[in-house]
């Protein structure tokens, strides 16, 4: 026998569903017709959610996102680095790299978890809550990766976000609802053969643990 589930709830839901992928926000009418129901429901959902701060009208009448989902997503960057951090700090220790947990934020890459090896003379400091365009380094490279529809591998970069850094980072696959990248940055050499396994293989524990 299937659980019991809200309706209303349910419907919200896939509302804000709609809005997280509408960066050019959407109107009633159209999120009438993506939800499959009318517009009075969609009205009436819009309304409670803009009175959480997860939703907004702009002045033409669309919809959008509200501020009020980055205090959700705050929330759980801590139970995300409880979860990854074990795998961060194997992966830094077995490779004497500084290794990282990256997610998504708007169209930034934001480092939200980061372990440094504990027996290396030199590592590259870097710390929580370093951003930069998901363009831009190996995390936020690998972000993107995982947005393809074709089986993604790893990126690799080299002194795009600070001078002699090289890195290498892979997506977390498989999480509903979370963009992010597991990586490692070294000032020294990078063999991407020698590396990227245990890159690869960390992704798809921290994707174990989340999932």
């Amino acid at each position: 026998m299937p659980a019991e589930t809200s309706q209303t709830l349910d419907r919200g839901l896939r509302v804000l569903e709609v809005l997280a992928s509408s960066p050019n926000g959407r109107s009633v009418s159209s999120l009438a017709a993506e939800v499959g129901v009318n517009r009075t429901v969609v009205y009436r959902l819009v309304t409670t959610l803009e009175q959480h701060g997860l939703a907004r009208r702009d002045p033409a009448g669309l919809v959008h996102v509200g501020l009020g989902v980055l205090s959700l997503a705050r929330a759980l960057q801590p139970v995300l680095r409880e979860l990854a951090g074990p795998v961060l700090r194997s992966l830094a220790e077995k490779l004497g790299m500084t290794a990282h947990l990256t997610v998504a934020d708007g169209g930034d890459a934001l480092a939200i978890a980061v372990v440094e090896p504990t027996w290396t003379d030199f590592h590259v400091g870097y710390r929580v809550g370093a951003r930069h365009p998901l363009g831009q380094g190996a995390a936020g490279r690998a972000i993107l990766l995982g947005r393809d529809p074709r089986p993604p591998g790893y990126a690799m970069t080299s002194g795009e976000l600070q001078p002699g850094a090289r890195g290498l980072a892979a997506p977390v696959l498989g999480v509903e609802g979370l963009e992010a990248s597991v990586g490692i940055v070294t000032l020294g050499d990078l063999e991407a053969a020698q590396v990227a396994p245990d890159v690869l293989a960390a992704a798809a524990e921290v994707a174990r643990r989340l999932g």
